[in-house]
């Protein structure tokens, strides 16, 4: 148990007595005297997303009858670990070989999605299911910011699936409810998976079925979630227009947490693409004052999360396309958000964020005329792993290669070099295409 951190630690010490979070909670009050401590914050001790405190071990050391020193030791264990995971670097996939899923199978598995939307009627579900339900959900939507998308995409079609099932079995109406709220998590990740390969149409159809979900359960915060998901779709697949609609849609919901802010700055990016000067500024300004005024709510991790650095990642990306006097803060805008990004733990440093701040960076510089500061942006991205490359990152990176074709590159053989590796990557990180005629199920 040497090198067991805090989180696993306290997992094993809560199965050891077959408990539930929630029933650590309950036992937790019981020892302090108060009632503020949840099943839900337990959960978060046990993924690491937080580190309990020296007081907050030493009560939990009661409730589990262990020496408090032991909680202690593991607690300076997870936050080594954290500390050393702080260099700015890119995840390596673990399986090189193992090759995205191709459109065919994202529309097949769409399809599956699209009829548990149609079914809105044996197994019996209890709390302790649903608590380890949202723990995986957790932890896949932490992992999916920093790791490649094939050592994630059958974890979360697994999972939802077998959330669909249990959906149709029989649960209290709370346990329905926090169910539906996990279906729609999940099949909004799904959307995330279909939208990173590049497969629109099929991540919509999982977007809309986690809207369903949302209603279902008559849930705010996913119902928000859900129209950023439904932004950030339209929004790559051309349609800025449609993505600002999606993101103030989902600014009128009264929505916990940084939603807002998501929001906000999903409207601002779609409406400077879509020529709209004032309506950017003033979204821009918007998220700016939600993210002033946010307290110290109860924030979901990964994909659900819109941290700092992600914010002024989106914020410089719409300075760039406001462009002119811009530019100077979108540079730096999308220095900033790198600079949190290095500081931030491995697993919380989104790849796709970190990957767009560069590419504003390099053409940000490039529009200040500086190809020479430019050159090192774009190699951070031309040298990173091509499983991490998402079909926007590719986008972005074909359109920067297009840049480079212009008047005063020519004649350049170092950005010729740049701009043959741009459409080196661009052809080996293709989606497979779909070439069979057989009908998708």
């Amino acid at each position: 148990m040497a090198e067991t951190g805090i989180g696993a630690l306290l997992a094993q010490l809560r199965d050891d007595l077959g408990w539930s979070q929630q029933r650590v909670a309950d036992e937790y009050n019981k020892v302090e005297g108060r009632s503020a401590m949840t099943g839900k914050e337990i959960g978060r001790y046990e993924r690491e997303s937080r580190v309990p405190t020296s007081r907050t071990r030493g009560f939990l050391a009661v409730v589990f009858g262990v020496d408090p020193l032991t909680l202690d030791h593991a607690a300076g264990i997870t936050k080594r670990r954290k500390a050393e995971g702080r260099s700015l670097s890119l995840p390596t996939p673990r399986d090189h070989l193992l090759a995205p899923p191709s459109h065919r199978a994202l529309a097949a598995d769409a399809s599956a999605s699209a009829r548990f939307s149609r079914f809105i009627a044996s197994r019996n579900t209890d709390a302790c299911a649903v608590e380890q339900l949202d723990a995986e959900v957790f932890s896949l939507a932490r992992q999916y910011v920093s790791h490649p998308i094939s050592e994630l995409y059958a974890g979360i079609r697994g999972l939802r699936d077998e959330t669909f099932d249990l959906l149709r079995g029989r649960q209290r109406p709370q346990q329905t409810s926090d169910l539906y709220v996990t279906a729609g998590r999940l099949c909004g990740l799904s959307a995330h998976v279909c939208l990173d390969l590049g497969d629109y149409a099929s991540a919509m159809t999982h977007a809309c079925t986690a809207w369903a979900c949302a209603e279902e359960a008559d849930h705010n915060g996913l119902r928000a979630w859900v129209r950023s998901v439904q932004s950030l779709i339209s929004f790559w697949d051309g349609d800025p227009r449609t993505a600002a609609d999606f993101a103030r849609a989902g600014q009128s919901l009264p929505a916990p947490g940084n939603v807002g802010i998501r929001l906000a700055s999903l409207e601002a990016r779609a409406l400077s693409m879509a020529g709209d000067r004032d309506g950017a500024t003033a979204a821009l300004h918007r998220a700016e004052r939600a993210r002033d005024s946010l307290g110290d709510g109860d924030e979901l991790p990964g994909m659900f999360s819109f941290p700092h650095a992600k914010q002024l990642a989106y914020a410089g990306t719409t300075h760039l396309s406001l462009g002119d006097s811009n530019v100077r803060q979108a540079i730096g805008c999308a220095a900033a958000a790198v600079d949190l990004y290095r500081d931030a733990d491995a697993d919380d440093r989104s790849t796709g964020d970190l990957l767009a701040a560069h590419l504003d960076l390099a053409r940000g510089h490039m529009l200040m005329g500086d190809i020479d500061a430019a050159e090192p942006m774009l190699t951070f991205v031309l040298d990173s792993p091509p499983p991490l490359l998402s079909a926007s990152i590719r986008r972005r990176l074909s359109s920067l290669g297009n840049d480079l074709t212009a008047a005063q590159y020519r004649g350049s053989s170092h950005v010729a070099h740049l701009r043959d590796r741009i459409k080196s990557t661009d052809t080996s990180t293709a989606l497979p295409a779909n070439n069979s005629p057989e009908p998708m199920t």
